[in-house]
């Protein structure tokens, strides 16, 4: 198997280090890619917020983080890892989507 490329073993296949690093550089790509799609709709949401207070919505926060938190029991993602990235994915999103805010609305 040629490892140059984002083929990956399954991670209980893996005989040596540089596989499961190739696995983990794969998946990071992948993560990537999904992450940016995400940021997309954070732009969509500035676009169509009508006021800047909106971009910040503690209790959509916390059904994320409940969302995420299901969905990682059930593919057996430790909380314990899902949680933070999760909570620090999404002050980042909010970051953005507040940049995003002020330059829609920018003076010409």
């Amino acid at each position: 198997m040629d490892f140059t490329t984002d083929e990956r073993l399954p991670a209980a296949e893996c005989q040596s280090m540089a596989q499961v690093r190739q696995g983990v550089d794969a998946i990071d790509r992948l993560l990537v890619a999904v992450l940016a799609e995400r940021q997309s709709y954070m732009d969509a949401a500035a676009r169509i917020k009508p006021e800047r207070a909106a971009v910040r919505d503690p209790a959509r926060v916390e059904d994320v983080i409940a969302k995420v938190k299901a969905a990682a029991r059930e593919a057996g993602l430790s909380e314990a890892i899902a949680e933070p990235v999760w909570r620090t994915l999404i002050e980042g999103c909010i970051a953005h989507e507040s940049r995003a805010w002020d330059a829609l609305r920018a003076p010409a």
